[in-house]
């Protein structure tokens, strides 16, 4: 009964309201509410407060950015088809504020193509040393297609390519990275309009956008059924202890996948673009999967440019046999996908 009178004392007032409205839509930094509502970022935070106490929205720190969501009182549940009513949201107020989100989505848009537009010749020289990236995507899903990737956990997410690529076969997905600024290209390329009924939107819906380092993963153990590195491990200074902290989110069988470079000899991706490791033997490989408790199921090889592509797809502890082969398919060692809901 307590928690009942706390949401709707949480409810009787029409900023609140409207604030639950927008984040039913999308999640929304500090900021963009203040943007969206015309009020000062200290009365939204106040009104916030309250929405957090009764478990309507939560806080999400991220650098110096903090983002609200849907809470998780159970009530919400319930609320949402009223929220959701053709009354409420043909409302007039309602109305105004959806083009106000409108605008947030739009700078959000625009902000990711200038910062894609300023990087483009970067990230075009690197995969010019490589295969097509179509490729290297094909051979990913097929190593996991028919693998249960359960809660997935998307290691140096970037910009969101591994969620958009691999989270429609995932029931909830956990994207990390350490930079705020690649977050929020992630979250304007995925975290759309999360109240209809699009793949768009179902995608939004069961995925999280956390800040955090590979070296000391903000995540409970045991508690990811699937991780994935894709192009990330070359910038770790100490591998093996990022295998280590990977071992210890992921539960027992659960499916881990490297998608990094074979070694190699181009100094200037050490000096002009960070990458710590020149890429990685297979003996390196399983050595840190065996220390982690991981076992190797399979390795691929991907040859068609001055860098060679390699995936190691490993299960944590049960597997004896290591296997490293370009063509063999291991994918019956791994549990079935259960049912999607």
């Amino acid at each position: 009964m307590n928690d009942l009178l706390t949401i709707f004392r949480a409810l009787a007032d029409p900023t609140r309201v409207r604030i639950m409205l927008l984040l039913l839509n999308m999640e929304l930094a500090v900021g963009e509410l203040a943007q969206i509502l015309d009020q000062s970022q200290p009365r939204i935070s106040r009104h916030i407060r309250i929405l957090d106490e009764a478990g309507l929205a939560e806080r999400r720190k991220e650098g110096s950015w903090v983002f609200l969501r849907p809470g998780k009182a159970p009530q919400l549940e319930i609320l949402r088809r009223l929220f959701r009513s053709d009354d409420v949201i043909s409302s007039k107020q309602a109305l105004a504020d959806q083009v106000q989100l409108s605008l947030v989505r739009k700078a959000r848009a625009e902000m990711a193509e200038r910062y894609f537009e300023a990087h483009a010749e970067e990230w075009d020289a690197i995969r010019s040393l490589h295969l097509p990236e179509d490729d290297v995507e094909q051979a990913m899903l097929a190593l996991l297609k028919d693998i249960d990737l359960g809660h997935m956990l998307d290691i140096g997410t970037g910009t969101g390519r591994m969620v958009e690529l691999f989270g429609p076969n995932s029931q909830r997905v956990t994207a990390l990275d350490k930079s705020p600024e690649m977050l929020r290209l992630a979250r304007a390329k995925l975290l759309g309009n999360e109240s209809d009924q699009t793949d768009q939107a179902v995608l939004a819906r069961k995925t999280e956008l956390k800040l955090g380092d590979f070296n000391n993963l903000p995540v409970d153990d045991g508690q990811m059924d699937s991780v994935l590195l894709h192009q990330v491990l070359h910038y770790a200074q100490h591998p093996e202890a990022v295998l280590t902290e990977v071992s210890r989110v992921v539960r027992k069988g659960g499916t881990v996948m490297i998608t990094d470079f074979a070694p190699h000899d181009h100094e200037e991706l050490r000096t002009a673009h960070a990458h710590a490791r020149l890429g990685f033997s297979d003996d390196s490989m399983k050595r840190w999967f065996t220390a982690s408790q991981i076992d190797m199921v399979q390795s691929r090889t991907l040859d068609g440019g001055k860098l060679t592509v390699k995936i190691w797809v490993g299960r944590k502890s049960g597997l004896s046999q290591i296997h490293s082969s370009s063509d063999a398919d291991l994918s019956n060692n791994f549990p079935q996908k259960r049912a999607q809901l």
